[in-house]
């Protein structure tokens, strides 16, 4: 049985040994970065594979299964513009998984959770043991989602020159913007013992021009800022580190 990874991102993770090809690449990356150097210290940067956070031998199917939608203004004010969160991220992370895995999804149907509270959820091993035998996943995909959308509009002060006596003045102007901040708690549960292989917290914050900015454009940056850290749960990918070096 495995036991549950630690959450978190370790950039520092090895995983399993990179490539021949990877490792040239390493070593190019290396000389063109720290060539023109004559002495002293030379930062380079790296790419380093980071193994998948789910052993996935003898792992063949996955389903997501329906995420909790906390309920806030974002959610609302999305729902108003014809945006349906839980539905955009389930399909997100369905093409997300086709993509990265060789996993089979399975469709999870309707789902009635016996708690909404995730913590509790979370914890019921019972559940999760029984819907991974209902729906004969080997992987179950769940956790909960708060996006919010915030009007961070206001006043700033910038200075002009007048026309007329060609002095500088002092203005204050109207700036309209709009934030979009997704809140991730990302859950994965053994569908044959129901025990929880996974969990972890992505958050990521954008700001575009503007009063009503597309709320799904939002969320799709914010989820393309976080898509590596997401993949990473499911398959090997690389995180750039940046490394130090002594020259002669």
């Amino acid at each position: 049985m495995s036991s549950p990874a630690n959450p978190g991102f370790e950039s520092e993770d090895l995983g399993t040994r990179p490539s021949r090809s990877t490792l040239l690449s390493f070593v190019l990356l290396l000389l063109v970065t720290a060539l023109p150097a004559r002495g002293g210290n030379v930062q380079v940067t790296l790419l380093l594979p980071v193994r998948a956070r789910i052993d996935l031998t003898d792992r063949s199917t996955v389903t997501v299964a329906p995420f909790l939608v906390v309920s806030d203004e974002g959610e609302e004010t999305a729902a108003r513009r014809g945006v349906d969160v839980e539905e955009e991220f389930e399909r997100y992370m369905s093409r997300l998984i086709r993509r990265e895995t060789k996993l089979k999804l399975i469709e999870s149907g309707p789902v009635d959770y016996p708690s909404y509270d995730l913590r509790a959820l979370s914890a019921d091993t019972d559940f999760w043991r029984y819907l991974g035998e209902r729906t004969q996943a080997d992987l179950i995909v769940s956790g909960s989602l708060d996006f919010d959308i915030q009007d961070r509009s206001g006043y700033r002060t910038e200075e002009y020159v007048s026309p007329y006596d060609g002095r500088t003045y002092y203005r204050q102007v109207l700036v309209e913007q709009t934030g979009f901040e997704y809140d991730i708690v990302m859950q994965v549960f053994d569908g044959a013992t129901g025990e929880q292989l996974y969990s972890d917290n992505f958050k990521d914050f954008k700001q575009f021009e503007g009063e009503r900015a597309d709320p799904l454009q939002g969320m799709f940056e914010n989820l393309y800022a976080l898509e590596d850290r997401i993949a990473n749960i499911f398959a090997q990918k690389q995180v750039a580190a940046t490394r130090v070096l002594i020259t002669p």
